[in-house]
């Protein structure tokens, strides 16, 4: 049993959060604002409050994006909190059907791997579809008709190639892709293989990898959580002899296996220890390749791109894992990169719910980030996260921006 009063109660009223709080800049509402979330969920616990209809409404408006929780000087997990939280309300309600479906097909790679191709088949009867975009056709839950969404690929990047690559190296690494790096921006895993090969680095692309279950977590659907965390830290150990190091080109991905595995596993001792020893494996790729290689001079060697780049700090990456400064030095080493007014501030992806069910509040965070980048006259715009990728690409649509979304795993390898 969760106890929200653990952090509710620890709460001074500061008002820091208050001033970083993503929704908050939105809607301006002391109800959705970090210590409006932490009275209420005090008030729940005490039986003070009913998990009713406008509860629901309310914990479902955070973004997640753990802004609160980097300036708090308590340091409250007010994310664990509120994720504990929806899976209570997850319980009383259930979860949408194309939810559920979704989060089933998280668990069952072979079956994905199905839909992914039907997906690649028959996208074009759903979307019109430019280069590597398309927009819909017609309106669904997550499918507006002013959205911007990556095409499907017809083969997985885990499908394209052997498990083992060896490049003649001392050290071989581990890949955990994460879904939308393997059916969608399937270049990322590209650029990973070409970096490797460069650095001699052995690469174990680890197949019988699980969806890292972040879908599942921001929703409340404990349960598909469980079975993809115990399944991934089990292939984990079993791999731990063969590789060096798990490299993961997603902030959501790393942050879910190397920090919130821990959390959700809070009231279970054993599991909870294999997730901490695990994750002292878990790197951020590029926080591996500027830490752990001479990535950085060999880069330093190709000179200088006329193009420039801003960067934007995913919230997995800066705030719940610190890194931000690896990405800048590599990228730096061949391109003059221009920071934006706010590089920390949330792009406003939010989860399945809040790009399902409150898109509304989504688009405006995503607005808010279009405008910053468009300001600074890039030709690219960069983050270590698919998450961001594909909600930053839809705001800089909408906004009419020419500026281009390229992970940095790309924009390095472009180099080599």
């Amino acid at each position: 049993m969760f106890k929200f009063s653990e952090i509710s109660d620890k709460c001074v009223k500061c008002g820091k959060c208050i001033q970083v709080c993503t929704i908050h800049n939105i809607n301006s509402d002391e109800v959705t604002s970090p210590r409006g979330f932490l009275d209420l969920l005090g008030a729940y616990e005490r039986g003070e409050l009913n998990l009713d209809k406008n509860a629901k409404n309310i914990f479902e408006s955070c973004f997640l994006c753990t802004n609160c929780v980097d300036v708090c000087p308590n340091s409250l997990r007010v994310d664990t909190a509120i994720e504990n939280v929806r899976k209570d309300l997850a319980n009383k309600y259930g979860i949408a059907w194309y939810k559920k479906a979704f989060f089933w097909l998280l668990r069952y790679r072979k079956i994905m791997d199905f839909c992914a191709k039907m997906g690649y088949v028959f996208q074009s009867c759903a979307f019109k579809i430019k280069e590597s975009t398309m927009t819909p056709r017609f309106s669904l839950p997550m499918v507006k008709k002013e959205r911007l969404f990556p095409t499907a690929k017809g083969k997985s990047f885990l499908n394209s190639h052997e498990e083992f690559i060896d490049n003649g190296g001392e050290k071989t690494i581990g890949i955990f892709i994460g879904c939308m790096g393997n059916y969608a921006y399937t270049s990322i895993g590209e650029s990973l293989l070409k970096i490797a090969r460069e650095l001699k680095l052995n690469v174990h692309l680890m197949k019988k990898q699980a969806c890292c279950g972040a879908p599942a977590y921001f929703t409340g659907d404990f349960a598909t959580v469980e079975v993809l965390a115990k399944r991934n830290i089990e292939y984990f150990e079993s791999l731990r002899d063969k590789i060096d190091a798990i490299i993961i080109p997603e902030a959501t991905c790393s942050a879910m296996v190397k920090v919130d595995y821990e959390h959700f596993f809070h009231d279970n001792d054993e599991w909870r220890e294999r997730a901490k020893e695990i994750s002292k494996k878990i790197f951020l790729a590029t926080e591996y390749l500027e830490k752990e290689t001479n990535l950085a001079q060999i880069l330093a060697s190709k000179g200088k791109r006329l193009e420039s780049v801003t960067y934007h700090d995913a919230c997995h990456a800066r705030k719940m894992q610190g890194v931000y400064k690896e990405p800048r030095k590599l990228l730096a080493q061949n391109y003059d990169i221009v920071e934006m007014s706010d590089p920390n501030e949330c792009c406003g992806f939010g989860g399945v719910t809040m790009q399902a069910e409150k898109y509304h509040l989504s688009r405006a965070a995503g607005q808010r980030k279009a405008a910053m980048v468009n300001d600074t006259n890039v030709k690219f715009v960069s983050a270590e996260c698919s998450a961001c990728k594909m909600q930053i690409s839809n705001a800089l649509h909408i906004h009419g921006s020419n500026v281009k979304f390229e992970n940095p795993i790309d924009l390095i390898a472009a180099n080599l």
